[in-house]
């Protein structure tokens, strides 16, 4: 039989900055004063307390700068090709701080492969060589970059995580998930935009994947495209940035994604028989619409809004976040994660505890 994988170990970091009610009073600033009291109003039912990022904001949020380096002066924000400098200069450094925190010590040498996760920026030679030399791993690791997924590829990650263990029970997989979502702040006056916006905070995951039994089995995985809704959710490279748009049916169209395959999800379990859940916290919409979907108990994503309040969505680390307080549960409960991106996509997994 092939090997089982196990996440062993899982660590989380985010930058020094928190930056959620300075980007809501820049965000209104923009905006008209009616607008400006329905963006309000909005925001504060969000669930979001903080959000970090890796850029220092300015002094005041209704000045001519939303950071405090000047570089997004209103009316000649940066273009793409300044934010991809922004993020080759800032994303090793939190990518680092991540897996520092799992304290590899000299298991660092033994790392046989890396995956790393990102769709906020991009250069080369990448983040993976970068990680290659700042955390002591081998010239000779085996490297992927799972590039551009949106938030469901710490999924993906996992699942090719899954799969080199299995056919490699000696493998021991260091996973990276690191996204800089702020540095894709937009200059706009349109609420949709602002709003959504308003979610996004930067943040790393790191985890250790090894046969090693011990932590959370791998147990499973499934995946759900409705492309008659892949309009709804889209991540554009423009000119100024990197874009996301995010309709308002979004939470609507994964409802009715779930309840059309809950069977398939869950291997023909009840709902009763899953102990834990840890869903992507994309916005508190999308977790009120799985926790409809599903007829989970109020209390069943408790951890998923809490890293919500805490963090914000930072993309693809924010399930890893969710991750980390799944380590905690005590052993033989078993789980379902679930996040969902573009496409539209809910990439989907059961696991278990196992302490």
């Amino acid at each position: 039989m092939p090997a089982s994988a196990y996440i062993n170990r899982i660590a989380t970091a985010v930058p020094e900055h928190e930056v959620h009610q300075f980007y809501l009073r820049f965000a209104a600033s923009m905006l008209a004063a009616d607008r400006r009291r329905v963006f309000e109003r909005m925001a504060d039912l969000a669930g979001i307390e903080s959000r970090y990022s890796c850029f220092a904001p300015a002094l005041d949020p209704e000045g001519p700068s939303a950071d405090l380096a000047g570089t997004f002066v209103r009316g000649a924000f940066p273009g793409t090709a300044s934010r991809m400098g922004m993020f080759g200069a800032a994303a090793p450094v939190l990518a680092q701080k991540g897996v520092d925190a799992l304290q590899l010590g000299d298991d660092a040498s033994r790392i046989t492969h890396l995956i790393v996760t990102t769709c906020t920026g991009f250069y080369a030679p990448g983040i993976d060589l970068d990680l290659m030399a700042l955390c002591g791993l081998s010239n000779s690791i085996q490297r992927t970059m799972i590039g551009f997924m949106g938030c469901y590829a710490a999924i993906n990650a996992l699942k090719l995580s899954r799969h080199i263990i299995r056919s490699d029970p000696q493998a021991r997989v260091l996973m990276v998930n690191i996204e800089l979502c702020t540095m894709h702040l937009q200059e706009t006056n349109e609420l949709e935009k602002l709003l959504s916006f308003c979610l996004w905070g930067d943040g790393c995951a790191a985890a250790l994947v090894t046969a090693e039994p011990h932590g959370i089995l791998l147990e499973d995985f499934h995946c759900i495209v409705a492309t008659e809704r892949r309009h709804l959710m889209t991540w554009s490279i423009r000119d100024d940035g990197f874009e996301m748009y995010l309709s308002g049916q979004v939470p609507a169209a994964i409802s009715e994604a779930l309840q059309g395959s809950k069977d398939a999800i869950l291997g023909d379990r009840p709902v009763e028989a899953i102990d834990l859940w840890a869903v992507h916290p994309g916005g508190r919409s999308v977790l009120d619409s799985v926790e409809r979907a599903l007829k989970l108990a109020p209390s069943a994503l408790a951890k998923s809004r809490e890293v919500l309040r805490r963090y914000g969505n930072m993309s693809s680390a924010t399930f890893m976040f969710v991750m980390e307080e799944m380590l905690k549960a005590p052993s033989g409960l078993l789980g379902c994660g679930m996040a969902f991106g573009p496409g539209l996509t809910a990439e989907t997994m059961l696991f278990q505890t196992v302490s």
